[in-house]
């Protein structure tokens, strides 16, 4: 009994490592835009992916023939939105843990709409998944969508030059 249970965990095992191989690089790729950082420099990203990809271990015999990596997308994405925007909306505590400061263009939307974003533009999930995952109406999805790429596309301008008046002329 206890040298079958051992054979499945190793099987389990295998099973998992081929599947972060294949997957992991993608994967680490979306976390990186979800959290705004610079690919060579995401410890955010990094444990985000840690924590997905340990609850999608966690949950790997009970797959079923379910995609694990739309299992793994799925929990990134629920362990973003949660992480993001309760430490957004809420004030900057002192002791919370700080990255590095976002940058890329991603960088300049808002959490929600990153993540509306990668899932819909990069990971190609419908737009009806999209608001399942996130517990929102399909046209809220879509507007926010909208709205994130129109500010990528056409990013605010900043302030107008100072208006610089000419000297009078003495003479």
């Amino acid at each position: 009994m206890r040298e079958r249970r051992t054979a499945q965990e190793a099987r389990r095992a295998r099973e998992f490592e081929a599947f972060v191989a294949g997957a992991g690089g993608r994967l680490l790729h979306t976390a990186t835009l979800l959290t705004a950082e610079a690919p060579d420099d995401n410890p955010r990203a990094r444990r985000l992916l840690t924590h997905a990809l340990a609850h999608t271990y966690a949950y790997w015999d009970r797959l079923r023939g379910e995609d694990p990596y739309n299992r793994a997308r799925e929990e990134l994405a629920v362990r973003f939105a949660r992480g993001t925007w309760h430490r957004y909306v809420a004030l900057p505590l002192p002791w919370a843990r700080r990255g590095p400061a976002p940058s890329g263009a991603l960088a300049g939307l808002a959490p929600q709409q990153r993540l509306v974003l990668v899932l819909r533009l990069f990971e190609g999930v419908a737009e009806e998944q999209v608001a399942a995952l996130l517990g929102l109406p399909g046209e809220r999805i879509h507007t926010i969508c909208d709205r994130a790429t129109t500010h990528l596309l056409h990013p605010p301008r900043g302030p107008a030059p100072a208006r610089v008046r000419p000297k009078a002329a003495t003479s």
